[in-house]
């Protein structure tokens, strides 16, 4: 049987909430104008004319824009501003230029955007090698998810703390199409995602200014003081694969229009840029976080989902999936002969247990060191014969239990 990694648990994925709608006009009553105007704005719109305080012409981007116009309020006091609105939601809609799509999600959504480019070679016709894009992706991915993870604990190194709640707080956020591996933007809604947007913007602007630090007097001190602002091993490693194999990268943080900017948020967002000369120093903090993170006791209560020792007597290793104590989905450690066999008791009955040790930052606190005091823990009907199911379905539990490697 074939298991996935740690870090790869399979789950399903709910659909961003604006997916089924961004192509579906959205009410004109319900649309500020002022709202749309800033939206067309930020996607690189323009402004072509119009009567000042009463309404304007705008045209998508790029050199194909001039057959195409929308005629948009300014506010609600100007006549039939919901007859215009609707017809320029409707043009969005059909429109074939892609700031169209964008624009109507921040709409259907409110949300923060999230920009990155990549400065890359391209090749005829502006085309790109295929992994551009996958690089682009992966990194913006990464960068998401260390700043979902900063928004739980402020560590400068995470492993498999918090992973699971950080990316579960990632399945609302829409990843906009990358334009040759050198744009992409990401739209975080702000009812569910804008402590991490502010997050990641605060924490991009002190890594910024910990890399110039380091660079102008050699001290790496300021990456002590920017784990504070959401820095980490995984934003540093993040920044590294944007910026690996380019150039230089930049992101930005554009609030959204309706909801305004949040406290800590600067307006108007700069860019934050980092080039090829900032990696030596990201890889010096990345290896100082994993370094210097210690170990954590802990008092973790689990449910023994596989036992392996080498003979029928002596110490064995225990994986136990991680049901309090710790925000690790699983760990393993290693357990003397009489608690092994308290493990695998518990285990046959459909009792978790109860185990004190450290939480390892090598492996990524996956490792549970120093193992003592294993005692089963009592639980009701319903919980041991949930945990009874588990054991049916994980066979190859029995080979592992009784056999050698």
């Amino acid at each position: 049987m074939t298991h996935r990694p740690l870090d790869e648990q399979s789950r399903t994925v709910r659909p961003h909430p604006a997916e089924p709608l961004w192509n579906r006009p959205s009410d004109p009553d319900q649309v500020d104008p002022a709202v749309l105007g800033a939206l067309l704005h930020r996607h690189g719109w323009q402004r072509r004319g119009g009567a000042p305080g009463r309404y304007g012409r705008w045209t998508p981007p790029g050199p194909g824009g001039s057959g195409t116009s929308l005629l948009v309020p300014e506010s609600r006091a100007f006549p039939d501003c919901d007859d215009l609105i609707g017809e320029a939601l409707l043009a969005l809609a059909r429109s074939g230029s892609p700031s169209a799509r964008d624009v109507l999600v921040g709409l259907t959504v409110p949300g923060d955007e999230i920009h990155w480019w990549r400065d890359v070679p391209t090749g005829p016709v502006g085309a790109a090698p295929w992994d551009v894009e996958d690089q682009l992706r992966t990194a913006a991915r990464r960068m998401l998810l260390a700043a979902a993870l900063a928004t739980r604990a402020r560590l400068g190194y995470y492993g498999a703390r918090h992973r699971r709640p950080a990316a579960a707080s990632l399945e609302h956020v829409l990843i906009g199409a990358a334009t040759g591996g050198r744009e992409l933007t990401a739209f975080v809604p702000v009812a569910t995602g804008r402590p991490l947007a502010v997050r990641l913007h605060q924490a991009l602007y002190a890594a910024r200014e910990a890399i110039d630090y380091q660079r102008a007097t050699g001290g790496m001190d300021a990456f002590d003081t920017a784990v504070e602002a959401g820095v980490s091993h995984e934003l540093t490693e993040a920044l590294v694969a944007l910026v690996r194999g380019s150039s230089g990268a930049r992101i930005a943080v554009a609030w959204a229009p309706a909801a305004g900017v949040p406290e800590g948020g600067a307006t108007p967002a700069e860019p934050v840029e980092f080039s090829p000369g900032d990696l030596p120093a990201l890889r010096e903090a990345g290896a100082r976080y994993l370094r210097e993170e210690p170990s954590v006791p802990v008092r973790i209560t689990g449910a023994v989902v596989r036992l392996r020792r080498s003979g029928p007597r002596g110490e064995g290793t225990v994986r136990l999936r991680v049901l309090a104590g710790a925000e690790v989905p699983h760990v393993r450690m290693t357990l003397d002969e009489e608690s092994y066999r308290i493990a695998g008791h518990a285990h046959l009955v459909g009792l978790p247990i109860k185990v004190h040790g450290r939480l390892e930052s090598r492996g990524g606190f996956r490792r549970l060191a120093a193992a003592s005091g294993v005692t089963p823990v009592q639980v009701d009907d319903a919980e041991r014969d949930r945990l009874m199911k588990s054991l049916q379905e994980n066979l190859d539990f029995f080979e592992e239990a009784c056999g050698g490697d």
